[in-house]
C-alpha cells in the first residue's frame, strides 16, 4: 500500500496555525514540485465552515499567486483545517508564510470574492466573505509558525 505523507503526520502534536513543507518531488528531467501544508486551525479541535473554506479557497487561489511565483494549485484539506499549496520549485516555509500573511491581510481588505458565478464556480451560492475574514483574522492574530510542532516565527 502506498504511503501518504499527511497520514504519517501525528495530527495531535502539531500546533496550528503554521506553514510546513509536506513534500518535494523531483523528476528525472530536473523539475521540482513542492507541497506545503498551510494549516489554519488545530486538527481535531476546530474546522472551517464550508462557506468560509470555499471563499478562502477563491481568495487564496487569486491573491497568493500575486505573492508567490510558480503556484500550480491551492486546495482545501478534506478535514477543513487548512489548505495544500502545490508549486514549482522550492521555497522555505519563511517565504511561503510571509506571502500567506500578506495574502490574509489582503483578504481582510477585500470587498469582492473572485469567480462567484454559476459560470466560474461549481457551488457559487456557498460563500461567506464575512466568515473568510473572521478566520483570516484568527490566523493573523495567532501568527503563522514556520514549524508545525513549535511556535517559531521569522
Amino acid at each position: 500500500m502506498a504511503k501518504v505523507e499527511s497520514f504519517e503526520l501525528d495530527h495531535n502534536l502539531v500546533k496550528a496555525p503554521y506553514v510546513r513543507v509536506a513534500g518535494v518531488e523531483k523528476s528525472g528531467k530536473g523539475s521540482i514540485v513542492q507541497k506545503y501544508d498551510l494549516r489554519f486551525l488545530q486538527p481535531n479541535q476546530d474546522a472551517l465552515p464550508t462557506a468560509a473554506l470555499h471563499t478562502l479557497e477563491h481568495l487564496l487561489a487569486t491573491y497568493l499567486r500575486d505573492e508567490l511565483e510558480g503556484i500550480i494549485d491551492i486546495s482545501p484539506m478534506g478535514c477543513r483545517t487548512g489548505f495544500y499549496l502545490i508549486k514549482w520549485e522550492e521555497d522555505s516555509p519563511e517565504v511561503v508564510a510571509a506571502a500567506l500573511e500578506k495574502t490574509l491581510q489582503r483578504v481582510l481588505e477585500t470587498e469582492d470574492v473572485p469567480a462567484v458565478s454559476p459560470i466560474s464556480c461549481g457551488n457559487y451560492k456557498d460563500h461567506s466573505l464575512f466568515a473568510a475574514k473572521e478566520y483570516a483574522k484568527i490566523v493573523l492574530e495567532k501568527g503563522l509558525s514556520r514549524d508545525p510542532f513549535e511556535r517559531v516565527f521569522a
